[in-house]
This record gives C-alpha cells, structure tokens and sequence, in this order.
C-alpha cells in the first residue's frame, strides 16, 4: 500500500512538472511588451511648433498601452498590444470622427513602427498608413504618420507630432 502511495505521489510530481513547463509565459513577459514604454506618460504634443494637443498614455491591464487624444478639432483613443504569439505590436485607434485605423508593427531602426500594409479586409489596398513612434535623447517623442494611396511608391505626411512632457498639473 505504501509503494502505491509513493508511486501516486511521484506520478503526480511528474504531471505537475510537464504541466509547468507547457504553461505559456506569463503576460507581458516578452522584453518586447515593454518596448513602448517610452512613449507613457502626460504630453504636450507639437506640429510645426504649434501646440497640435495633448496625449495621455498610460499603461493598462499590466500590458495594454492606452492613449487619450485630445485637441480642439479631434479626441480620440487608441489601445496598443504586443501580441507574443505572434511577436507583433497592435494598435486600434479610434476617435470623434468615428475613424477606425488599425495597426500592426514592430521595433525597427530605433523607432516603433506599425502600418496597416498587410492588414486583411482593407476597403482600398492601394491606401497605406504607416506611423512611426521615435524616442528621442532629450526624452522627447517623435510620431510620423505617412500615407501612401498607390501602395507605398510615394508618401505623403499626415502628422509630424513632437511630443513633450508636460508640465501641466496632473491630477491626484
């Protein structure tokens, strides 16, 4: 009866061990989870020089990178990802002007990346947004939204944003 007793034991230690090591990795464990954390935190965000909005990002749900757009024509809203399985960053933004863009991307020559290129059920394929996120030495962001309507031949700017944080109180 004992033998039996230890052989379950020893059975069950062994499920537990393969159990453990086929869990998948905990969320937000990839180094990549944590590639958009430059951009948190509460900004002012310029264009030519000219106060353009602000943006709050704040990190949500442990992963989620979460923005809060506002300026005088437009507020709006995006949630970010980096999806391991697939090892991609996800954007879906949406704002005031019921526009939808969603993105897909990643890390690429120092700067966080993410177009809607090879996105499925896209209304015109010709019509390309890419938007790139650039941390910069004085702590400063950089984002450069381009748009191409002949599939990326040629690129026209959307926005040349510079954001820098604010000094405005924040709230408690």
């Amino acid at each position: 009866m004992k033998g039996i007793a230890i052989a379950l034991a020893a059975a069950a230690l062994m499920t537990l061990d393969a159990t453990a090591a086929t869990q998948p990795p905990a969320p937000c464990s990839a180094p990549q989870a944590r590639q958009f954390d430059f951009w948190i935190g509460d900004w002012d965000v310029f264009e030519d020089g000219k106060l353009a909005g602000t943006n709050r990002i704040e990190r949500y749900y442990g992963c989620v990178v979460h923005e809060s757009w506002k300026s005088p024509e437009l507020t709006g809203q995006s949630l970010n990802v980096f999806d391991a399985k697939r090892g991609v960053w996800h954007q879906t933004w949406v704002d005031s002007n019921s526009s939808l863009l969603v993105l897909e991307g990643g890390w690429k020559d120092g700067a966080l990346t993410m177009s809607d290129a090879t996105l499925p059920g896209k209304k015109d394929p010709k019509r390309v947004n890419e938007i790139t996120w650039t941390p910069n030495a004085d702590g400063s962001v950089r984002q450069h939204w381009r748009q191409s309507t002949d599939g990326g031949k040629s690129w026209s700017t959307v926005f040349d944003g510079k954001y820098v944080r604010s000094k405005r109180p924040q709230p408690a």
